[in-house]
């Protein structure tokens, strides 16, 4: 087993490291696809059923299962037959990097612990990635994005200032923890080029969405340690005005004023000039106070323009803005195609679709082809031949035992 690590011309950073990705839904999945892009060979595997994420979306491929495992190879592995768990065991003996993110345990009560793995190859990065943490007083309590983000403050400071408390609407605790999970995995892949043995890193998504409140525990400790109120659209610690989002002719743009140039120059545009001296509007603190006032007189003039009308005017006089896109144009992005982060591709069973590449830019290697996600067990005689040098009659002898596909 060897671990390359190339990063010249038409190479990849990642090429020569294996992995085998045991991960599920989104956490585990998402920092798999970005070892993937980054050249490793990534392996998934999956139960004889399959991983749970192809069940949902009532089509024979869920759009969100194939946006997230392409460029890797898929197998398929009965955990539950004593012959599964053996050959578990043994493409983890060549493979760099065990990824998973079942429940703190779960690969203990199947009989596969950490301490097997690491036994059976020193080498081996051990990726664990979870709600809570492998250790600690909540480790075994249940977690899905939704109860993260209840737990872990998001929804404390998300939606109006009257109302519930909501969740965000894009499942940011699952992939704030897989990124993280992705940087513990390439920090430990390079702690290992030092040291020569591998070990255990593991992300827990409650921590690792801890930091993005930053601004929000400052306002809290601002304010003697009382939870602040929900501020919707608002600057979160009403440090800032404008800071909102206002009604377009045909939907939404979102404005803000960072600076004070920034705020002479909206005033300008709306034609307001004698506010420039007004005493009320002097410093961002006393816009912030006199937000609801800044508020009215923005609105008034973006409600006479569409969304794209404004966003062009602001963005001449240099006025940080952005019209309030929905899901369809964001998929559209021409900005994005053009970058090649999204590709249109002809499926073979959902016809055209838009699935993303890496975000992490590796500027000194080639374009890399985008490879669909594996369909289930497609790659596992190819693996199992590759990587462990099985013959045909011993694939097939696993396969008569239920052990694989």
């Amino acid at each position: 087993m060897t671990s390359n690590f190339i990063n010249s011309t038409n190479k990849w950073p990642l090429e020569g490291v294996k992995v085998l990705d045991l991960g599920q839904i989104y956490n585990g999945p998402y920092a798999g696809f970005l070892l993937a892009h980054a050249g490793a060979d990534v392996v998934k595997v999956e139960p004889l059923s399959g991983e749970i994420l192809r069940e949902r979306g009532g089509g024979e491929v869920p759009l969100s299962f194939a946006m997230l495992n392409t460029n890797k190879r898929g197998i398929t592995i009965n955990l539950k037959e004593s012959k599964g768990k053996e050959l578990l065991l043994k493409l983890a003996g060549e493979a760099d990097v065990f990824l998973e993110n079942f429940a703190p345990g779960a690969m203990d009560r199947l009989g596969l612990g950490l301490d097997l793995f690491l036994k059976t190859n020193p080498r081996l990065i051990y990726a664990s990635g979870s709600g809570y943490g492998l250790t600690g007083p909540k480790k075994d309590n249940l977690a899905m994005d939704l109860t993260v983000q209840a737990v872990g403050g998001i929804m404390s400071i998300n939606g109006p200032e009257k109302g519930p408390p909501m969740k965000a609407g894009a499942a940011i605790c699952d992939f704030v923890g897989g990124v993280h999970l992705y940087a513990g995995i390439v920090t430990a892949l390079y702690e290992r080029e030092v040291t020569g043995v591998g070990g255990l890193v593991e992300v827990a998504m409650q921590e690792a969405i801890y930091p993005a409140l930053t601004s929000n525990i400052a306002s809290l400790h601002r304010n003697k340690w009382k939870q602040p109120a929900r501020r919707g659209n608002k600057h979160p610690t009403k440090g800032s005005a404008p800071y909102n989002v206002y009604a377009a002719s045909d939907g939404h743009i979102a404005i803000i004023c960072v600076k004070n140039d920034h705020w002479v120059s909206l005033l300008k545009l709306l034609k307001r000039e004698d506010l420039i001296s007004d005493q009320r509007f002097e410093t961002q603190a006393l816009r912030a106070v006199n937000e609801d006032m800044i508020d009215e007189l923005v609105e008034n003039w973006t409600k006479t323009k569409t969304k794209y009308e404004a966003a062009n005017l602001l963005k001449k006089n240099k006025i940080p803005a952005a019209p309030v896109r929905n899901l369809e144009e964001v998929t559209r992005d021409e900005h994005m195609h053009e970058r090649g982060m999204l590709r249109y591709v002809n499926h073979p069973i959902m016809g055209e679709v838009v699935l993303p590449t890496s975000p992490i830019r590796h500027h000194r290697s080639s374009k890399r082809e985008l490879k669909l996600e594996p369909r289930l067990g497609q790659h596992t005689s190819e693996v199992l031949s590759e990587w462990l040098k099985l013959s045909e009659e011993a694939i097939a002898e696993l396969r008569g035992l239920d052990a694989i596909h």
